[in-house]
């Protein structure tokens, strides 16, 4: 009966979102304020209805309901209670189920959280979000009913995939899931603001958080789905460039010129044209990493489904929604105007090379990871683009972007003098030069790219700190009150402040990424009890092994003892799982994580009586990645506490053209 009801629910939930993206929308057309009211009513009832589907699918799983074929599919009565909730969302269907909540959430934020916005423009906006919701509603109900009952009733279930019974399963969907969808908000600001006609500093200033916002949560996403499969799939690195993986950071790509973008049309009214294409392309991307995954064009340990027909509706949704919104931009873009006029040396045009190198970058990997499917489509053979590929191509853009990223922040709005940006950079490209050579020189030497990487790294926070100084120094023309650098630091707007997190958390993630691509080592060994290896220092004796039983596996889990300079500094245990449903074998290293790096451990196959192939790894400045890139999520949450955001707009603004401090 459960199930049952869930599928009622979400028929019910189409009938909602129809009216959601008709009613409000000829409202706001005719101008029927009780229309256009309706809205914000209606998107309460379809989060409720879509939620309360969303717990019946979650409650057919925690009950081992296995006459539901999903449950049957992808559960076990074994399974531990917390890996059924998350395989919930773990199939095709339980996975569509979540996009769903979440695109009725981010509705339902929109209208609790945006009640200063006019309500012409609210109701467009909701409409739009209404219509993307039933296109999604009807691709599950048609194609990916998540309560589809099987008969005859199986005893048990066949168990969740033994890679996806893991914690990072519970937050790294749900999170990039967030950002995913959260990109149909912005885009649903643009065409509102199309239809609207009304595509000004305020339609800017009001998409801004929520695009932000969005960006944080893909940031989130991506950065735990990469230290996932780090620790999971025991290949000891933390990017494959794997085409599911590329999927989800075109996008971010993209969004993360939107909010720049975004931040120009805020402050100077210019590039209204490129900001709205960028948020129609954002969502376009989400929708191909939805493609990609669902449509059995690629194999992958992140791909969901191999149905040439879901791909199918996948592909007319995405071609329908597309074309709709450019064929309204072709009408509108003629009446937008080009804004405010802004010299070559400005923040405007840093901007503006920041944007054009992250569409660049973005078209880069795409073409990677499209054009073997391309070829393969049409016949022409089979290739396979790889990490060569991309990190001859993408990184020389990185760094070049990098450049731009510590120039930008600190050029003045409008037009600058490249004498006075100088003085503003010459400290902190100095002593950016010299903390590389430094580095380098106390890590044991390093390369020219390595060297070019802890450059880029020490120049964007070093250009941060200069900006800092620059807007609190005694001598600085500043806006902020306080007569002493400590009060003018706290006065501070908090997007500014959250920008500076971010780009501090880029160079975090920079050096990082710089550091263990230069000085990772690996090492193969054969172990046996009290065998030792000795790997940059760190040495590794082998204590032995013993059979361990999980929940719903058998295992058997190695002892390694390390030491340094005599010292014991930690203890490991790797284990070699067989999970007993599907009886797949699976790895699981062992890995001690510390401030400079990761001792990393993984048992290979054995070879004798206790013997076993033993690799290590000694990854410096690993985690660095990671944090780096919870800074740049946790910047752009700061950033949108700003006061500005919580604030009516009552007329446009222009930044002052002097002042470097007006945050972006």
């Amino acid at each position: 009966m459960i199930p049952e009801l869930g599928h009622f629910a979400l028929w019910l939930a189409v009938g909602v979102t129809l009216a959601l993206g008709t009613v409000p929308l000829i409202g706001a057309q005719r101008g029927r304020a009780d229309w256009m009211a309706l809205a914000r009513p209606a998107t309460h009832v379809l989060l409720a209805l879509i939620l309360f589907a969303f717990f019946c699918l979650l409650a057919s799983f925690v009950r081992n309901d296995f006459s539901v074929l999903n449950v049957a599919s992808n559960s076990n009565s074994e399974l531990p209670t917390m890996y059924r909730i998350a395989a919930s969302w773990g199939s095709h269907e339980g996975s569509l189920m979540l996009w769903l909540l979440m695109q009725a959430g981010w509705a339902w934020a929109v209208a609790a959280f945006s009640r200063n916005l006019p309500l012409p423009m609210l109701a467009r906006i909701l409409s739009v979000m209404g219509l993307l919701t039933l296109s999604f509603l009807l691709f599950v109900l048609f194609t990916s009913n998540p309560f589809d009952r099987v008969f005859p009733v199986p005893l048990d279930g066949r168990d969740l995939n033994p890679q996806l019974q893991d914690p990072g399963m519970i937050f790294h969907p749900p999170m990039l899931y967030m950002g995913y969808v959260g990109l149909s908000v912005a885009f649903a600001f643009a065409v509102a603001a199309l239809i609207g006609g009304n595509l000004d500093t305020q339609w800017a200033r009001w998409s801004r958080p929520w695009t932000t916002v969005a960006w944080a949560f893909l940031t989130f996403g991506i950065a735990l789905g990469s230290w996932w499969a780090y620790y999971e799939l025991g290949w000891g690195g933390w990017w494959f460039w794997d085409a599911v993986e590329n999927a989800s950071f075109m996008p971010w790509l993209v969004a993360t010129a939107l909010i720049h973008s975004l931040a120009v049309a805020e402050k100077r009214g210019s590039f209204k044209n490129w900001t709205v294409l960028l948020a129609i392309l954002g969502y376009s991307l989400a929708l191909l990493g939805t493609f990609l995954v669902r449509s059995g064009v690629i194999t992958s340990v992140h791909s969901f489904a191999s149905d040439p027909a879901r791909g199918a509706f996948i592909l007319m949704m995405m071609g329908v929604t597309v074309a709709a919104a450019l064929t309204l931009y072709a009408w509108r873009a003629p009446r937008i105007g080009l804004g405010a006029r802004f010299g070559m040396l400005s923040r405007e045009t840093m901007l503006l090379a920041n944007n054009v190198l992250l569409i660049v970058a973005m078209a880069a990997v795409m073409l990677g990871t499209l054009y073997p499917l391309i070829l393969d489509a049409f016949g022409l053979g089979k290739i396979s683009v790889g990490p060569p590929y991309f990190n001859a191509v993408y990184v020389p853009i990185m760094a070049v972007l990098m450049f731009f990223m510590g120039v930008g922040p600190l050029s003045r709005w409008k037009n600058d003098s490249l004498p006075a940006l100088a003085v503003r950079l010459r400290w902190a490209a100095g002593v950016a030069v010299v903390s590389a050579a430094l580095t380098a020189w106390g890590s044991g030497g390093i390369g020219f790219g390595g060297f070019v990487g802890l450059l880029m790294a020490y120049w964007i926070l070093y250009t941060v700190v200069a900006e800092i100084w620059d807007r609190v120094q005694p001598s600085a023309a500043t806006a902020l009150g306080g007569s002493t650098v400590w009060q003018r630091l706290g006065q501070l707007p908090r997007a500014s402040v959250g920008m500076w997190v971010a780009h501090a958390g880029t160079a975090m993630f920079v050096f990082g990424v710089t550091m263990v691509s230069v000085y990772d080592i690996e090492k193969d060994v054969a172990m046996g009890v009290g065998e030792s290896t000795t790997v940059r220092g760190y040495t590794f004796t082998y204590q032995g092994s013993r059979p361990v039983n999980g929940p719903n596996y058998e295992a058997i889990r190695g002892h390694l003892i390390v030491t340094r300079d005599g010292q014991q500094v930690s203890e490991l245990y790797p284990e070699k799982r067989v999970y007993r449903v599907q009886r797949m074998p699976m790895t699981e290293a062992a890995i001690d994580t510390r401030w400079h790096g990761d001792l990393y451990v993984q048992m290979g196959e054995p070879l004798a009586q206790d013997k076993w192939l033993v690799r290590i790894w000694v990854k410096p400045f690993v985690t660095w990645i990671w944090i780096g890139c919870m800074f740049m999520g946790l910047g752009g949450i700061w950033a949108i506490t700003d006061r500005r955001y919580r604030q009516r707009v009552t007329r446009s603004s222009t930044a002052p053209t002097g002042a470097a401090g007006a945050a972006v």
